[in-house]
């Protein structure tokens, strides 16, 4: 059956990917230690992020309190924050799913946290959420339902960003001439190759024009 035509005239969602960095350097905390990943994600793509959905003098929370997170905010002139502001104060919101308290499974129980966190978001203001976990159904399945409680609430579904965890190999595996080994298991289970980032902006015309 062939496609129906959309009258949709709105532009796709842009898909950005985060690679593993050629490099070894890792920015330092405050007492000269080197900061850890983020749920595995390099603490320089943490900064890109941090820096294209907020501005300068924005507070940034992070629900997980991450010592990354806030690093990175200070050093971009951002204010981190580990209590839950005031409505319409932040700038940019962090939050990892599955958390404690909440069913992702559930799109409407996900809806109802969704609308508590954008309650905090200043107009143009971002919301981040990085899925750590499949809780059943697959990658795909377990997107939908995220996108679809903040879609619920009023949210806009700005963009999707995959984050590669592991370096890619330096030529397609399936043009070798050899055959190619399996990659090693850890407890039984493949390692985990990648994590979603999903990001939703309020519907101000600021946070649209990002």
């Amino acid at each position: 059956m062939p496609n129906s035509p959309t009258t949709d005239s709105r532009p796709a969602a842009p898909v950005g990917l985060f690679l593993t960095p050629p490099h070894d350097h890792r920015p330092l905390d405050r007492t000269g230690q080197p900061l850890p990943n983020w749920y595995g994600i390099h603490p320089d793509h943490v900064a890109r992020l941090i820096a294209r959905y907020s501005r300068d003098g924005d507070t940034v929370l992070d629900l997980d309190t991450h010592p990354t997170v806030a690093g990175a905010a200070r050093h971009l002139h951002r204010h981190p924050s580990p209590v839950v502001p005031e409505q319409w104060s932040v700038g940019l919101i962090l939050a990892s799913l599955p958390r404690l308290g909440v069913d992702t499974r559930d799109v409407y129980a996900l809806s109802e946290t969704f609308d508590g966190w954008q309650t905090w978001l200043r107009p143009g203001g971002f919301l981040v959420t990085l899925l750590t976990a499949l809780p059943g159904g697959g990658a795909a399945g377990h997107r939908s339902t995220v996108i679809a409680a903040a879609r619920a609430v009023g949210l806009l579904y700005h963009q999707h960003i995959p984050a590669v965890l592991v370096p890619l190999p330096e030529a397609d595996p399936r043009t070798e001439s050899d055959p190619v080994p399996r990659p090693p298991l850890l407890a039984g289970r493949h390692v985990r190759a990648h994590r979603d980032l999903l990001v939703f902006a309020s519907t101000s015309l600021e946070a649209t024009h990002v």
